[in-house]
Order: structure tokens, then C-alpha cells, then sequence
């Protein structure tokens, strides 16, 4: 499946004032409340090849094959539409609920049941009223931030990997919060759920804590967190070169840069710019080195990256109104052509261009291939974690939980069945036409009603599927894709599901808040010494502390 996140990472948001289960069990019980008073939190590990005993057994469905092969990581992707669909589930999955959800959104909220086609023809299919509670996806973590303290959580929520990352003690929240899922799905226990079963094992393993199973993931389809894309027609008019060392991209922005004309090179490229110096990013930027385990900070590589960020900063390279903001809309600024290249996700690839060329004549966004600082080999950042996690609200009783299984397995229906083709592009005739070649295109109908209301609830098995948008595009993204994956960074950590201590989690954020000051000339970039003290005293040495012995115990 094509990423949907059009590079949310941007915006990703920490959860500073939910302290692990401090907030939760102000509302909570004494036995929460007694959790949340722990003198110190260690900080757990779980060796995901242990824990086969508690997942789904993986029951793969062939319905399609590939039109090109990804090289493992990357998925495989599909040129040509299934000439029939297969109906892959013949009982409606739901008994009349209504059923609340929350997930993301980047993009306008549509109309919800009963003003819109789209959701009613699905529901209608479901048995079930799926009222979806769309979010603003860059403030997500805010909406998280009030409801999860106040329990006030709908049936189902997703939350993206990315956030719960940042909530200390978080295996103690989803105890807390949501359903244990075990007992419905693991082992031989998913074959009522076969779209379920179908999902990669590795993606299920992440989904465990506590030992237990608590949520349904959302495989990514693609190993790779950040790209930079250059606006080529743009790039190309100016006669600029894509770098392919640290020099080069400096040189780029100094040749697109002019703002006499309202153009400048760069947003925010910081992400970029440390793997381009091999800065470690295992397991959100640690790395082992010589027995030794190292957090990015401590690295010459980090300190060589920080003073090339603050280079482009002071040289004035970096659009004015992200220097002025946590961000700005990047995003509107490199359609705009007031940036000419930009890091963000690699799943805003297709969406943009197919947006942006009905806007401008000859738009051509491309990923540049990945490169080092000195022009060799390059590190490239990857991740095989899940993109979203799927939970179900405790105490809902067996058989509403057991009917949300149902409509998740629904959604999850991979490629070549009818299910797919209704969750991915709504009612043939109202939300897409078929054109020659086969495939779905949508209708201005389907750009006003559908937002991923269900999507985002359930992946599918990681397919990467031809648009008629952007004819190319599965080939193009393929092929840059499988290019890079012989420079992946090797994850000492390899199959371990990490939950990091309660005092490393409540620093991080801060210290990269004055990372991003000295890069941007607010601090001077001696500062960094005194920033890595502070991180070492406030957390990080706990940080090291449990990736050390994640090792140890590892026997690596």
C-alpha cells in the first residue's frame, strides 16, 4: 500500500505533559496511581523472537502477483489491476453497532454518516455505523494529550508509532486503556480474522507489550522515514545540479536560493542532512560502536551535521518563514516553487505530484538519491516498525470487541478483493471510473468524502499500487527505493521492541528543542557541550544504561 502520511514527521509532536501514567491515574484507581509513583522507571525490553506465543500465525493470501519485486525491505509493487476481485467476505462483519474511531488526518475533514456516500456505502457493507472522529494530523499528539489522561478514548483509536515513542511508561497506559487482544488473535486463534492473519508477523511483534498482544499494526510498505525532493522542473530551468556530497548541496542552495524572487533552496532539512553525515539513527538515533553505545549526540558526526544545518541557516538558505516557525507549511511552499527542495516523508511523494500537477504546468517532484557528506557510500536511516497501532477500548465486552476484529479484518482486505477496491476507492460510478488500463481514478466526489476515515484503522499486506495520477510512479519509487537498500543501517538492536525509561523519554524532547536553537543561530554551536551535559544528567545516561544491557542480555 502507497504511504499515506505525506511526510507527517514533520510536525510529530511530543507529549510533554503526559508523564507516563502520572496524568492517566489522576482519573484512574490506586493500583494505577501506585504504577505511576515508580522512584525510577528502568525501561523494558522484549525479544520479539520470544514472543511467538502471543501473536497471530501468519496465514498469507496470494491473490496477486507482483509486477516488480521489491528487494526485501521494500515492497513489492503492482502495475496492472486484478482483471476480477475476489469477494473475500461474505458475512457482514458487524451486528448494528455504532462504533466511534480517531485517526489522523493531513487534509480538509469531510462530512461524516449520513452526508457522505462514501462512509454510508461502507457501513451499509459493515453492518455497522463506523463514526469516524477525524483529526488534524499535525496537532494529533495534542488531541492524544487530552484524551488519554481523561480516558475519554473512543471504541477504536489509532495512534502513529511515532507519538507513542514519546509517552513514558506507555505499556502501563495501554494496560490501562485498551483491550487485551491475545486471547482473540493469537496463534491459531486469527483464522476467523484471514485479512488479519495475513499481515506480516514481524509488524504483530511490535504490537505486543507487556507480553501480551494490544494492538493491530499498520505495516509500513517501505523502509525509508525522510527523502529530500527537488522540484526537477524548477531545478532543471535553473540549471542546477543534484548534489552528491555534503559541498554539492550547499553549492545547490546557493545557486536556487534568491530572494529577490521569492525563492529560497531548503525547509528544515536537519533529519536529511545526519544521515548524509552517517549520523546513527537505531532505534531513534542511538548506535553501537567498538562495544560501545553511543546516543547521535556524542557522535563527531552529529557535531559535523549540526554546524553544516547552521551553515544553511546563517547563509540565509532556509526559507524565511520556517526559520521564523516550528515548520511552516513547507509543504505549500515547495508547490508554490518558493522552495526548490524539501525533506519530508517519502509517502508525500505521490500525493503532492498528482496534486500540484493539475495546479502547475510541468510540476515534476523527485527524490534525490541518497548520498554521503564526503561523496562515498552512504548511511541510509530505515525502519521496519509499523506506522500506526490500532487499539480497541477496554471493557467493551467480548462480543463488540470481537465485532471491531471483524470490520478491522474488512478493512485489512488486501489487493485483488472487492473489500480493497471499496476502502481504497470507494462506490465504482460515484467515487472512481475505470479507465483503460483498469485501475480506479478517482472523482472530485471521492476528494470530498474520503480522508482515510478507515484506512488508517487497518493496513493491508505492504503492496505499493499503481495510480493513474502518476503513471510512473511505482516504478520510479521502486527503483530508487531498491537502490538504497544495500546502505541500510545495520540495527544493533534487530528484533527487540524497546520501551525506554521514564526519565530518558521526558528529556529528549527538551534537548532537541536546543539542538534546533543552535542550529538556527539562536545558541552558538559551543553551547552544544553544555546541551549534552544536560542530556547525559537529566536521562540520557538511563537511556544508555538500557540499551547497553538490551545488548548484554541479547548476547550481542
Amino acid at each position: 500500500m502507497d504511504n499515506p502520511l505525506a511526510g507527517a514527521a514533520a510536525n510529530r509532536r511530543s507529549f510533554l505533559s503526559l508523564v507516563g501514567l502520572g496524568a492517566i491515574a489522576v482519573a484512574g484507581s490506586g493500583a494505577l496511581a501506585a504504577c505511576s509513583e515508580k522512584a525510577a522507571d528502568p525501561g523494558t525490553t522484549q525479544q520479539l523472537d520470544k514472543l511467538q506465543a502471543v501473536l497471530p500465525k501468519y496465514q498469507p493470501l496470494e491473490l496477486v502477483q507482483p509486477d516488480i519485486k521489491g528487494v526485501s525491505p521494500v515492497a513489492n509493487g503492482f502495475t496492472k489491476y486484478p482483471s476480477s476481485l475476489v469477494d473475500a467476505i461474505t458475512e457482514k462483519p458487524g451486528r448494528g453497532s455504532t462504533i466511534t474511531t480517531m485517526t489522523p488526518y493531513w487534509g480538509q475533514v469531510p462530512a461524516g454518516p449520513g452526508q457522505n456516500a462514501y462512509l454510508d456505502a461502507i457501513n451499509a457493507e459493515l453492518g455497522a455505523v463506523v463514526t469516524p472522529g477525524i483529526q488534524d494530523g499535525n496537532t494529533y499528539a495534542d488531541k492524544l494529550n487530552a484524551i488519554l489522561p481523561a480516558r475519554d478514548i473512543p471504541d477504536v483509536l489509532c495512534i502513529p508509532g511515532w507519538e507513542i515513542s514519546k509517552i513514558p511508561n506507555f505499556s502501563e497506559a495501554a494496560k490501562a486503556l485498551f483491550e487485551d487482544l491475545t486471547d482473540h488473535l493469537a496463534g491459531d486463534k486469527v483464522k476467523p480474522y484471514q485479512m488479519l492473519a495475513n499481515l506480516p508477523t514481524v509488524a504483530w511483534g511490535h504490537a505486543v507489550w507487556n507480553e501480551r498482544l494490544m494492538a493491530v499494526p499498520w505495516p509500513t510498505d517501505g523502509p525509508y522515514p525522510w527523502a529530500l525532493f527537488y522540484r526537477k522542473d524548477l531545478v532543471d530551468a535553473a540549471g542546477a545540479a543534484i548534489p552528491k556530497t555534503a559541498q554539492e548541496l550547499y553549492d545547490f542552495g546557493k545557486k536556487m536560493t534568491n530572494p529577490g524572487k521569492g525563492v529560497w533552496a531548503f525547509n528544515d532539512v536537519q533529519a536529511m542532512v545526519e544521515m548524509i553525515f552517517r549520523v546513527p539513527n537505531s532505534k531513534d538515533g542511538w548506535g553501537a560502536k567498538n562495544g560501545k553505545v553511543l546516543f547521535k549526540y556524542e557522535t563527531d558526526e552529529f557535531k559535523a551535521a549540526l554546524e553544516f544545518m547552521a551553515k544553511l541557516y546563517r547563509d540565509g538558505l532556509i526559507h524565511p518563514e520556517v526559520v521564523a516557525s516550528k515548520g511552516a507549511d513547507a509543504k505549500l511552499l515547495f508547490s508554490g516553487g518558493k522552495i526548490a527542495m524539501i525533506q519530508d516523508g517519502v509517502g508525500a511523494w505521490l500525493g503532492m505530484q498528482a496534486e500540484q500537477q493539475k495546479v502547475t504546468a510541468g510540476f515534476n517532484m523527485q527524490p534525490v538519491p541518497f548520498f554521503a557528506a564526503d561523496g562515498g557510500a552512504p548511511l541510509v536511516w530505515g525502519s521496519g516498525d509499523p506506522v500506526f497501532y490500532t487499539f480497541v477500548k477496554k471493557g467493551l465486552g467480548k462480543e463488540k470487541t470481537e465485532e471491531i476484529l471483524r470490520i478491522l479484518n474488512f478493512v485489512a482486505s488486501p489487493l485483488g478483493t472487492k473489500e480493497f477496491e471499496l476502502i481504497e476507492y470507494g462506490v465504482e460510478g460515484k467515487h472512481f471510473t475505470k479507465g483503460a488500463d483498469g485501475w480506479p481514478a478517482g472523482t472530485d466526489l471521492q476528494g470530498k468524502e474520503k480522508a482515510d476515515q478507515f484506512r488508517f484503522l487497518a493496513g493491508t499486506a505492504p503492496t505499493i499500487k499503481y495510480d493513474a495520477r502518476v503513471p510512473h510512479y511505482v516504478n520510479d519509487l521502486i527503483n530508487w527505493e531498491n537502490a538504497a537498500v544495500k546502505n541500510l543501517e545495520v540495527d544493533p538492536w534487530l528484533g527487540m521492541k524497546l520501551e525506554m525509561p521514564a526519565e530518558y523519554v521526558k528529556v529528549k524532547q527538551p534537548t532537541e528543542d536546543k539542538v534546533k536553537d543552535i542550529a538556527r543561530g539562536r545558541r552558538p554551536l559551543s553551547d552544544l557541550d553544555a546541551v549534552l551535559k544536560e542530556w547525559r544528567d537529566g536521562g540520557g545516561e538511563a537511556g544508555r544504561t538500557h540499551m547497553a544491557k538490551a545488548l548484554r542480555d541479547a548476547g550481542r
